[in-house]
């Protein structure tokens, strides 16, 4: 580079004077299209069920988590990814729900792509909806046995995309997940389904809310720190990163999404590969108290953090604001 100009011969404020200036030289961009929009589906007809620590976000019976997808198609939002509300009847040790290929999940899959047959639908794969311990798999010994539970998870992922589903998303973090669901993705001759895999999913503190929404905070029993991984730690998320890759994701996440920005760039510049970013639950959370008490202006504050996630490397953003950010966007 050559010398650069100083004051007053350079000044910086010439490019942000005017909005079309600052429109014109922007190094980033949001749209609708960035956005993957997580709904919690509930059985039921016709319900729609407040989560009390997600201002905001409702669980929905399949009936209207259809009309989020066609609501979402209609904002340009091309995704939107399902968790669900499990009755705690049907919740086992083992998650044998999670194998029914009549649970909510695989109903709102079919009704959505039957409905809105060009919309993208991501599922999550894990057992801690559907277990009565709360634990992302099969508990053996006091110990989530990972080998059982690649055995489950596969199933899992098998119903699901058998249903319909675009993109399988393991959230487990069991070792040699994405190779397991791969595998059985190619035998069942599914081979045009994605996997995005939760390649770094920490064991966060800002889950607190989502585990909430699926029903799953007062099942949990002790933690997910012998399976999630340290907050500390960078460097081997990286090597989870590329044991994925390695094993056949497409697609590849970060998770929480403020606190792990450093993680975005660092994935993003390292592999070049499709990275997302989860704008998780308690992210949203602490964001709308301060919005509902009136300590931050709504729009704006929406906006910035998700620009933040682009700004970092990320392409897209799984994030509760999904609508709300791209009614936004349309509308400016």
């Amino acid at each position: 580079m050559g010398p650069t100009p100083s004051f007053p011969s350079l000044r910086m404020r010439r490019l942000r004077r005017h909005d079309w200036a600052r429109r014109l030289v922007a190094e980033h961009t949001l749209s609708p299209a960035d956005f993957i929009w997580p709904l919690f589906p509930i059985d039921g007809q016709n319900r729609r069920e407040p989560v009390g620590s997600m201002p905001g976000v409702e669980r929905l019976s399949v009936d209207q988590i259809v009309r989020a997808a066609e609501e979402a198609m209609t904002l340009g939002i091309p995704v939107v990814a399902l968790f669900p509300y499990t009755d705690p009847a049907l919740k086992t040790p083992d998650g044998r729900e999670a194998l029914n290929p009549s649970n909510v999940i695989c109903r709102a899959v079919r009704a959505i792509k039957k409905a809105v047959p060009d919309i993208g639908v991501l599922c999550d794969v894990a057992l801690d909806p559907y277990t009565s311990h709360g634990h992302d798999g099969v508990i053996v010994d006091d110990d989530v046995a990972n080998d059982e539970t690649l055995e489950v998870l596969t199933k899992q992922a098998l119903v699901q995309a058998e249903a319909g589903c675009d993109i399988i998303a393991p959230s487990d973090m069991m070792d040699g997940r994405v190779g397991a669901i791969r595998t059985g993705l190619e035998a069942a001759g599914l081979k045009n389904t994605l996997i995005m895999s939760y390649a770094a999913k920490y064991a966060s503190a800002f889950y607190g809310p989502y585990r909430d929404a699926v029903g799953s905070a007062k099942a949990l029993i002790g933690d997910k720190r012998t399976y999630q991984m340290d907050p500390a730690n960078s460097d081997e998320a990286m090597r989870e990163v590329a044991l994925d890759i390695a094993e056949g994701a497409d697609m590849v996440m970060v998770k929480p999404g403020m606190p792990y920005l450093d993680m975005v760039r660092r994935v993003k510049d390292e592999f070049r590969m499709p990275t997302f970013v989860y704008q998780v639950s308690g992210e949203y959370s602490m964001l709308m108290a301060a919005i509902e008490r009136g300590w931050m202006e709504r729009d704006r504050v929406i906006l910035e953090s998700l620009m933040g996630f682009k700004r970092a490397g990320a392409n897209g953003v799984l994030t509760y604001f999904a609508r709300d950010a791209a009614k936004l966007l349309k509308n400016r």
